[in-house]
């Protein structure tokens, strides 16, 4: 009986909607493809080009600041970097860290306005909810398909797929955060006359910085998880070695470079749940 039921042409609709907002919104596809993407690749090749030391140096010294002043994410760090560069993966490093960065500045600029919006608004959250559920439940390599189509290949549709993937957490946080902050705190700031936005600033958002931070932190190692998949459509890095190694059934350069990327990923993990403590 089923099979007298027409099939509904949901594909044909999307490519048609796809079709349609690559033509129309092309003026503002194009600039992010050429001048955003000319940005990052410069940012990375100067990063690329300061010497390893220096760079080991100012880590290391973050570290130790944000570690309260032990050696052990110290000894790591130095130790860890060194052998990224050893194994001749310095730059691939460097273009990793700076995907992951920007892909993660523009997830919490996305993500915390977001959150703190769902935390006012219950019509809000009512929508937005699902939408989230959607990003964190579809599998990571459809998210290349609109990167490869709107921004063509390379480091800009990498950050726009690790965008997609990664901005979740951080607004999930922020909402959960706020909404956990004591009413009677919230009741005594109204109690002394204060605005929204000082309410916001000066009570909600302090309490709920924790919160907060624990979804950055989050949003920055799923950022970090998506090197690898975004190598697939041109972005350069660790991930893209991982790939190489995978295609020529290479298993050590592959495990290096794998092993690299769990070395930035622990140096980041650490540093950002230092901060958290602060």
């Amino acid at each position: 009986m089923l099979n007298f039921i027409p099939e509904i042409p949901l594909a044909d609709w999307i490519n048609a909607a796809v079709e349609w907002t690559q033509k129309t919104f092309e003026f503002i596809f194009d600039p992010i493809k050429n001048d955003f993407g000319d940005f990052v690749e410069s940012t990375a090749e100067w990063l690329s080009q300061v010497p390893p030391l220096i760079v080991i140096l100012i880590v290391a010294i973050i570290a130790f600041f944000v570690s309260g002043k032990r050696f052990g994410l110290v000894a790591f760090s130095v130790v860890g970097l060194w052998f990224v560069y050893n194994q001749v993966l310095w730059e691939e490093l460097m273009f990793t860290f700076t995907l992951v960065v920007f892909a993660s500045v523009i997830s919490i600029i996305i993500g915390i306005p977001t959150g703190i919006w769902m935390s006012k608004s219950k019509w809000a959250q009512t929508i937005i909810t699902p939408i989230l559920d959607f990003m964190q439940t579809m599998p990571a390599f459809v998210y290349l398909i609109p990167a490869v189509v709107f921004f063509g290949i390379g480091m800009v549709p990498g950050i726009f797929a690790s965008v997609i993937f990664a901005t979740p957490p951080v607004v999930r946080f922020t909402n959960l955060g706020i909404r956990q902050v004591s009413a009677e705190l919230v009741e005594a700031a109204e109690a002394f006359g204060t605005t929204g936005s000082q309410k916001l600033f000066k009570v909600e958002l302090p309490m709920a910085r924790k919160t907060i931070m624990a979804g950055v932190n989050q949003t920055v190692m799923l950022a970090l998880s998506m090197v690898v998949i975004a190598s697939m459509i041109g972005a350069p890095g660790l991930g893209n070695e991982v790939l190489t190694a995978l295609q020529r059934s290479q298993e050590g350069p592959g495990f290096v470079a794998g092993l690299g990327i769990v070395i930035l990923a622990i140096i980041i993990d650490r540093v950002s749940q230092n901060l958290n403590k602060g």
